[in-house]
Parts: C-alpha cells; structure tokens; sequence
C-alpha cells in the first residue's frame, strides 16, 4: 500500500510517501480501500510530536478519518460485503490507500453523497454532534457559541446548531469566514478582535448570553467564553490552537453555574468508537441522505481543496495558515488529482 509516513517530528517536509505491505485485517475487521482521508489538526500535532498516537494505532501514519470501499474481510467479519462504500473517524493511518478498522466502527456511506463528501464528514460532524448536543445538551431556541466557525467542525456545528433550532453565533479572525457561513445557517457573525467578543455575543442574545459554546481555540478564549455565557450555560472544549492554558475568574464560574467539559474523539476505546459510528450512521446519516431526494440536504460536507496523497505536507501548510473554509482532503487512490474548494 502507499502511506504517508512521519519521517520525524518536525515541519512539513518529514511527511514521506513510501510503500508498505498491505494491513491484513485480524478477527472482526475489514480492509478498506481508501479514497480520500480528511487533514485535521490534530495530524499537524501529531507530526510536530505534540499529539502521539494512542496504543493500537500506527505511531507514524497520521489520519483521522476516512471513506473508501470494503475490499477484504476479516475472520468473521459480516457487517459489509466486499465494495460497499464506508466511512468513519479512526485513531491513526488515514494518510493510506489501504486501511484496516474493526467492522463496527466504520458506517455505510449515505444514499447520494459522494466520496469526497463522506471523507469530509466523520470527525467533524461526530465532533460537533458530540460536544453540542451530547455534552452541551443544546436545545433549540439556545443561543449557541462557536469558535473558528469557518474550520471544519466550525461548519459543521453551525449547521447542527441551525437544523436542531438553536441559533448559531459564530466567529471567526475574517469577515469573508463569517459571511459563507450565512449560507450554512449562521445567524450572527463576531470578527472576534483580539480575541474579544463576549459584549458582541450578549448583544445578540438579548443581553443573555450563550448557552452553549463549542470551544475549538482553548487558551485564553475560555476566560471570554466565561463573559459570554448565560447562567447554566455549558462550555465544550474541544481544541486548543490558541493555548493549554486559560486564567479563569472561578468566582464567575461559580456565580453562573457554568459547566466547563473537555473532549476528544481520537483516544476513545473501541466501544465508545462504534458508538460514534453508530451516531454517524443513524443520527446524521439520514440528514445527509435527504439530499439524494428532491428535498435539500439537511446538512452538507463543506470541502475547500482536494489535493493528492503525496501532496499531503501542502494540505498542511495551508491548514496551519487558516485560510480554509471547511475540510482539505486527501485523494488515496493512485492517480488521484487535484481540485480546489
């Protein structure tokens, strides 16, 4: 098979594409083919070596998420039959053509949705599902937060928040971010200035607040978020590209009631990995299928650029200079092109 592999940690350059032996899936697995595997930051952690990969997964094939075609199935294996389409969130090796992943933690492709949107889909909209309607326990009619609303599961959640009927405010370091994610479902748009938004976030609202944040900065905008909020609100983390590190007012956390919850998807076990897919193929697979009918998709996979497997240290340079709206992705298959969002 071909991989991208980490050479070394370190820049761009440490990601090689070499030629492995083909993964023979064990008891219970099957080998996909893949088509395109989706770039997430957390590959770009993983290739500086601040993001180790969890036990079981390759220590130095990034990749997180996936869809392709069943082509061999383990000792008893059931699930799928050979060539039926399949996507999901793995822990490690999505940088592949070829990849081997337990029969239940990787879901049917939905009616009508293409490969390149069904690799677009798993991490970010499980992530997005997870932190605002398992975690944040979002209802609608709440006014819902979301940080980098234009990245990848920025997009997602927008949608989530819109089609449950919460209201959606988002932000974003541009303008031009926040003006396509009006089309998404965005109600209110914050070019958050230096990282401050909180008096823009209760202006919207009513002078209410949020009750629900989906965090994916982390670092010192977890302090904002405590201004933003309404009492009882609920603050999900989930990334940390703006530090590990916030300086709360625990007085205000108190005062508030606010919740403050941490996630991540990646080092999950097995069992909660197939409830993951499972969430993919039944909660939001269905959203995603209405649009194979004459109805408008409920949600949609945002995909920004398509570039080939052996270009995988571009899709991260341009993901580490947050110029994207929505997903990069891989094309895994031999010969695979490129194509721009």
């Amino acid at each position: 098979m071909r991989a991208i592999v980490i050479r070394t940690p370190g820049e761009p350059d440490v990601l090689e594409l070499r030629e492995l032996p083909d993964p023979e899936p064990p008891f219970g697995f099957v080998r996909v083919a893949v088509r395109f595997a989706g770039v997430n930051r957390a590959d770009v952690l993983q290739r500086k070596g601040f993001y180790p990969a969890p036990p079981g997964a390759p220590k130095d094939i990034p990749g997180l998420e996936y869809a392709g075609v069943v082509e061999v199935l383990g000792p008893g294996a059931s699930r799928f039959t050979v060539g039926d389409r399949v996507h999901g969130v793995v822990a490690g090796g999505g940088y592949a053509d070829k990849l081997v992943v337990h029969e239940h933690e990787t879901a049917p492709v939905p009616d009508g949705m293409s490969d390149e949107d069904a690799a677009a889909v798993p991490e970010a909209f499980i992530t997005a599902f997870d932190a605002l309607v398992v975690r944040g326990r979002m209802q609608a009619g709440d006014h819902v937060l979301i940080h980098a609303a234009g990245s990848g599961v920025g997009t997602a959640g927008v949608q989530i928040a819109a089609r449950l009927g919460a209201i959606p405010i988002g932000t974003s370091r541009t303008r031009d971010k926040l003006d396509r994610c009006k089309e998404l479902g965005l109600a209110h748009g914050i070019v958050a200035d230096k990282g401050q938004f909180a008096d823009a976030v209760k202006a919207q609202s009513g002078g209410r607040g949020a009750d629900v944040v989906l965090d994916l900065v982390g670092g010192a905008y977890v302090a904002e978020d405590l201004r933003a909020v309404a009492s009882g609100a609920r603050i999900v983390v989930v990334g940390l590209t703006g530090g590990a590190r916030a300086d709360l007012d625990l007085a205000m956390l108190l005062s508030k009631r606010v919740e403050i919850v941490g996630t991540v998807l990646r080092s999950r076990p097995l069992a909660e990995k197939i409830e993951a897919a499972l969430l993919l193929e039944r909660r939001l697979g269905p959203l995603f299928a209405s649009g194979a009918s004459s109805r408008p998709a409920a949600l949609r996979a945002v995909v920004d650029e398509v570039l080939p497997l052996e270009r995988a240290a571009d899709a991260h340079r341009r993901l580490e200079k947050s110029d994207t709206f929505g997903k990069i992705l891989l094309s895994c298959a031999r010969g695979g092109g490129s194509r721009a969002g």
